[in-house]
């Protein structure tokens, strides 16, 4: 079965079959579409060496009999079919070059325009009534690059399409240095078969086109064929795209041979990011002429880099040096020093109110740019008086006036509000996107089960429909190289072609997000932050084991711990096993911090995927990603929907816990909060008047304590804590009601929402049903109408729990295989 794919991009069209490929670039393609503006400065080509590489000595100016001849020996064990239609291509190659004006093969292969950013294929110069032409071309340019007879630019190598190029490349080369490579490469059993070759092609790749050996081969000349492939949107494996960088897996390799210099950072975008910029970096980034003042804010941000973080300082220095002083010198060039006048102020004042000068969109977040400034001034009052001679010279008054802060506190409230009704909004939706989620994942995972065993085109039916294996060439290729290939199936109703396997992986992951974010009420950054190390247990004295999470410092730098729920625990077990299995450890990766532009050391974290040759940690932008294609799905059934973003699930956690009975200060604890305040502003439904009633009772049982009695707790208090928990067990599983708390329902468990059933209880939940209908028809016999709407509520809740411990049932139990404190003897 053959397929046909069209894929458009910015910079290219790529159309291809099993057989051919076509790539058409654009002219002029543009700066360069990268974030790194570091790279570019750090990227340039290896200098052409005095001695060039030449296998076969120098082929520039050989005659065309001379490079059949050499083809007959450049690899040893070919059929003799191969090497005559290597010899016919090199016939048909060679002397359409010979055409051409140049003194040298590389200056006719220059002129041919074979290595211009448009270039074609070889292959047009076959014929195409002639069966083996393009083959044969193929086969002959594959050895002009190997023979270095002619040097390729980075278009005019991947115009062509070579099956198998590294191998041949290292084979005539004969260099031990290249030899080393590929068998260090072999040794990865890690890497994934195709991931190895894409890590041998790129180096093979970059050594051809820049006409170099791999001793002259240098990280800025790695890095500059990285470029060039993701400027032109040609990495391997990233078709339509030309976001991703190539060599990542050459790079890794290489630094584990010891090739490139000590100190080169051990991954290509560890070399690429620029990372922490110095202050003065900060500052000069605005380019203040007033040497003073630029010092000025130098010394300032240094003063205030010990007590805050990197980002705090970045967008403070956006604040003082460009918001504020480079539009006070655009506004008036002579401006020497903090004293400004009245008619400078206001009209500052006033270019503040938009983010551009033709004020065609207002600035929402123009307080918090005043506050900044307000707090120079204020900060060179106070440090004025202890070091008089190194702040009183730009002691100035302070031009931002109480008045111009009026409604600062009012515009909070408005955020407030409008944050509480996104998540009375959001409430009632949840269960709808969480269900969305679960049904996804689940079919998917049943979909991968089942088409798996399945032959390739084979049909099959799954859940009533009819699907059936794709039987391309690409698909029967990966079947006899690969022991787990890739699965892709058709769907017969839609005709739509379905990569299941990374579908399967993508609901996974989306899956494994929502339920951690929603169970554990974490930020973004403190999940992708979760390792291995993070999950931990508590032996209680009577022998039960109780999961924790424990939660790295992120914006409050306070670590937390997190008794984990069933579904919590549930959750990351599933992802310790999806990155445990084929009996593997968690592999040891770096996460690159983007706030504060730093990497961290190798750890095992949990949200870490294979991304082409390399494995990283999945990003904040990914997860939101994730959140808002999914809502855009159920979107378009449900139009009522709102989008969701991580936090939201944050501020729906929190009014959980706080509407469940949970005392508001264990709360904050839970969540990382400093004061009770933010809490009570991320709970939306409490109406203020029980809020304040509750501290109110908070504060007076802690006045009637000493405070001393908070640090250590009395053995007797600590037993009865505990006793708590066992008193908690009941007929149909455990109750879930807070420490201290009565039981409200009076014992009536089946209608008690803290009661969470034990799927060994279904039995039981049956024969309760059974008893409920024949009470609610002896009451319908008996007229008993009061009878009959309590029976019908009892059952409302009973099979809603019946559903619930169904739910759970069908999750298997993963054993984690938690760590034991190790012996000090071991």
């Amino acid at each position: 079965m053959s397929r046909r794919y069209s894929v458009v991009s910015r910079t290219r069209v790529d159309t291809y079959t099993a057989r051919n490929r076509r790539q058409t670039f654009r002219e002029d393609p543009g700066p360069e579409p990268t974030r790194f503006t570091s790279a570019a400065i750090k990227a340039a080509p290896a200098p052409r060496p005095e001695n060039p590489p030449a296998p076969f000595g120098d082929l520039s100016k050989a005659e065309v009999v001379e490079l059949c001849g050499v083809s007959r020996d450049i690899l040893p064990g070919q059929s003799g079919s191969s090497a005559e239609q290597r010899r016919a291509g090199i016939r048909m190659l060679f002397h359409h070059l010979a055409t051409l004006p140049g003194n040298t093969w590389q200056e006719r292969w220059e002129t041919s325009g074979f290595n211009d950013v448009n270039a074609p294929s070889v292959t047009i110069l076959g014929r195409p009534e002639v069966r083996y032409h393009s083959s044969c071309l193929t086969s002959a340019l594959k050895m002009a690059f190997s023979l270095r007879v002619i040097q390729p630019s980075v278009p005019g190598f991947r115009a062509n399409k070579f099956t198998d190029y590294a191998e041949p490349f290292r084979i005539i080369q004969k260099d031990p240095r290249l030899d080393e490579f590929f068998k260090t490469v072999d040794a990865q059993p890690h890497l994934h078969l195709v991931h190895r070759q894409r890590a041998k092609f790129d180096l093979t790749c970059a050594l051809t086109t820049q006409g170099i050996a791999l001793e002259h081969l240098t990280p800025s000349a790695l890095l500059h064929y990285s470029l060039e492939n993701k400027k032109l949107g040609l990495t391997p494996g990233a078709v339509n795209n030309t976001t991703r960088f190539a060599a990542l897996g050459a790079w890794e390799i290489l630094h584990r041979m010891g090739h490139l210099p000590p100190g080169t950072a051990p991954t290509l975008r560890m070399f690429i990011y620029s990372g922490q910029y110095t202050v003065e970096e900060l500052v000069d980034r605005y380019g203040i002429r007033n040497a003073g003042v630029r010092q000025l804010l130098i010394d300032y941000l240094v003063r205030r880099r010990a007590d805050t973080d990197y980002i705090t300082i970045e967008g403070l220095s956006r604040n003082l040096a460009s918001l504020f002083w480079a539009a006070i010198e655009r506004i008036n060039p002579n401006q020497q020093n903090l004293a400004l006048s009245s008619d400078v102020y206001d009209q500052w004042r006033a270019e503040l109110q938009y983010q551009q000068r033709d004020r065609t969109k207002q600035r929402k977040g123009a307080a918090s740019i005043l506050l900044a400034v307000r707090g120079l001034y204020v900060d060179l009052h106070s440090w004025a008086i202890a070091e008089p001679g190194r702040w009183a010279q730009w002691v100035a008054p302070c031009p931002i006036m109480p008045r111009d802060l009026k409604g600062f506190g009012k515009r909070r409230r408005e955020i407030n509000r409008r944050m509480a009704d996104r998540t009375r909004v959001r409430q009632p939706l949840l269960p709808v996107l969480v269900q969305h989620v679960e049904a996804r994942y689940e079919h998917l995972t049943s979909l991968l089960e089942a088409a798996t065993p399945v032959p390739l085109g084979a049909p099959f039916v799954h859940q009533g429909r009819s699907y059936s294996r794709t039987d391309s060439r690409d698909d029967r290729r990966r079947a006899t190289i690969f022991s787990d290939p890739s699965v892709r199936v058709i769907d017969h109703g839609t005709g739509e072609t379905i990569h299941v396997t990374m579908a399967e992986d993508a609901a996974f992951w989306e899956w494994a997000a929502v339920e951690i974010l929603r169970h554990s009420g974490i930020r973004i950054e403190e999940l992708c932050e979760l390792t291995h190390l993070s999950v931990r247990q508590y032996q209680r004295p009577n022998g039960e084991a109780i999961a924790l999470l424990v939660i790295a410092p992120s914006k409050s730098e306070r670590e937390r711990v997190i008794p984990m729920s069933a579904d919590l625990f549930h959750a990351v077990a599933q992802i310790v096993r999806r990155q445990t299995r084929s009996a593997r450890t968690i592999p040891l990766v770096s996460r690159y911090d983007p706030h504060e532009k730093t990497w961290s050391e190798p750890m095992p974290f949990l949200l870490q995927r294979q991304l082409g040759t390399v494995r990283g940690v999945m990003a904040a932008g990914t997860v939101l990603n994730m959140l808002t294609r999914t809502c855009g799905e159920i979107g378009e059934t449900n139009p009522a929907f709102a989008k969701f973003t991580p936090h939201d699930f944050r501020r729906l956690f929190a009014t959980d816990i706080v509407n469940g009975g949970l005392p508001i200060h264990i709360g904050a604890a839970l969540l990382g909060h400093l004061n009770l305040q933010t809490t009570q502003g991320y709970v939306a439904v409490f109406a203020e008047d029980i809020v304040r009633h509750y501290q109110e009772f908070l504060n007076h049982r802690r006045s009637l304590r000493p405070e001393g009695e908070y640090v250590d707790v009395p053995p007797g208090e600590w037993e009865e804590f505990e006793e708590h928990f066992d008193k908690r067990k009941v007929e149909l599983g455990n109750c879930a009601r807070p420490y201290g708390s009565p039981c409200q329902y009076e014992h009536a468990c089946i209608r008690c929402p803290m009661l969470q059933v034990n799927p060994k209880m279904l039995p039981r939940l049956a024969d309760l049903e059974k008893d409920l209908l024949l009470r609610r028809k002896h009451a319908e016999e008996e007229q008993w109408l009061g009878e009959i709407e309590g029976i019908d509520l009892t059952l409302t809740f009973l099979r809603t729990k019946q559903a619930d411990a169904a739910r759970l049932r069908r999750r298997p139990p993963v054993d984690l295989g938690l760590p034991h404190p190790r012996s000090p003897w071991t």
